[in-house]
């Protein structure tokens, strides 16, 4: 079948000999891709920032599809359903799932303490292989995938399986209050999303910070909000103390993560020499911005190794700091909802729709942020 192949950093083909996957376990599905996409955490794999991402792996973690095979233990969904797949995989029966923490089971990736399993996203959250491929496994079936509503677009449903519902955690666990000012470091869909989503909570003015101007235009147009350049700032952290009445934001959310751009040192030791989990700049900025006793969001993916923090501004400002992987299961009832109602419109986002077969291209074009790119779904050609 044709697959996305990583071949190292930098290095990614379309490869027409990739095997076709196969029902390993009672409660496995196969499913016939029909949209997936290429998330901006994709690319922390692509320019080799994160630990044991082999070559050969097949990378895709939002995907959806039609069930062609199901294992004998399946009964939530059967062969002809229209599914799209959280991008956590979750066996729905472990100390963290029954607290619907779906980003943490243990049993998906019982070899880790630090991450649960993820589609495609290294052997650091459980090798599994992902959905950039027109076929792919997908484990505990009776857990995970959800049946696509017939009103439903298929751009909508696949932007429903990570990054809708990761930018609306990311305002989640803000928790944000009638009228608090949010400020959202990184305007790549998660961060345009979160931006949109605090509204939803009750934020009385939210603003955006990024370098790319392009991205600020759209997220300004897509979710309302306040938009600023960090390029043009002397010190991001100072003006957002003077655009506050000096006392920072209540709530910072940190939609940026590993390749933070913005600090030298940071970059050199996270980005080029690989000395810490990624450049932890938008995380500085999110704890010097916030008030004293506000809260740190955090989404952006670092990697599971150790990162400068200032931990002290932590401790003397009595920030509370939330981090997770979504968990989308739980999320999913009230993303549909909100899609149906009009009040996310996550298609939106979708600025490319590129054939799988030239993965390698979307990879640079959005690696790039050539043409505008904000957010980029592949079509196999058998969809």
């Amino acid at each position: 079948m044709l697959a996305m192949n990583y071949r190292g950093p930098f290095r990614i083909r379309a490869d027409r000999d990739r095997p076709f996957p196969e029902i390993e376990h009672p409660e496995d599905a196969i499913v016939k891709v029909t949209r997936s996409c290429i998330c901006g955490s994709d690319l922390h794999l692509y320019h080799g920032l994160v630990p044991d991402t082999r070559v050969g792996t097949t990378f895709g973690h939002e995907f959806i599809g039609e069930v062609v095979d199901v294992g004998a233990s399946v009964t939530k969904v059967k062969v002809g359903d229209q599914v799209m797949v959280p991008f956590n995989i979750a066996c729905g029966k472990c100390a963290f799932c029954r607290q619907e923490m779906y980003g943490m089971c243990h049993e998906a990736n019982p070899q880790s303490t630090a991450a649960g399993g993820i589609f495609g996203y290294s052997h650091t959250t459980g090798g599994y292989h992902g959905g950039q491929a027109e076929y792919v496994r997908v484990p505990y079936a009776n857990v995970g995938p959800t049946v696509i509503p017939d009103w439903m677009h298929p751009d909508d449903a696949v932007l429903l399986t990570d990054v809708v519902p990761t930018g609306y955690q990311a305002a989640e666990m803000g928790g944000i209050q009638e009228g608090d000012t949010v400020v959202v470091f990184g305007a790549g869909p998660i961060g345009i999303m979160a931006a949109k989503s605090a509204w939803l909570f009750g934020a009385g003015r939210v603003i955006v910070i990024d370098k790319l101007d392009y991205r600020l235009e759209f997220v300004k147009e897509f979710a309302q909000c306040e938009v600023y350049n960090f390029t043009a700032l002397e010190d991001p952290v100072v003006f957002i103390k003077k655009i506050t009445d000096s006392l920072g934001a209540d709530v910072c959310i940190d939609a940026v993560g590993a390749e933070a751009a913005g600090d030298t040192m940071n970059t050199m030791l996270g980005r080029k020499l690989l000395m810490q989990g990624g450049s932890t700049t938008a995380l500085h900025w999110a704890i010097n911005s916030v008030k004293k006793g506000g809260i740190v969001s955090i989404v952006g993916v670092y990697g599971p190794i150790d990162a400068l923090v200032p931990i002290g501004n932590v401790v003397n400002k009595g920030i509370t700091i939330r981090a997770s992987q979504a968990s989308v299961k739980r999320l999913l009832p009230k993303m549909i909802e909100h899609v149906k109602s009009g009040a996310i419109k996550p298609k939106e986002m979708i600025t490319h729709r590129i054939p799988l077969e030239e993965v390698a291209e979307g990879y640079h074009i959005f690696s790039n942020k050539l043409d505008n790119c904000i957010k980029t779904v592949l079509i196999p050609p058998t969809a």
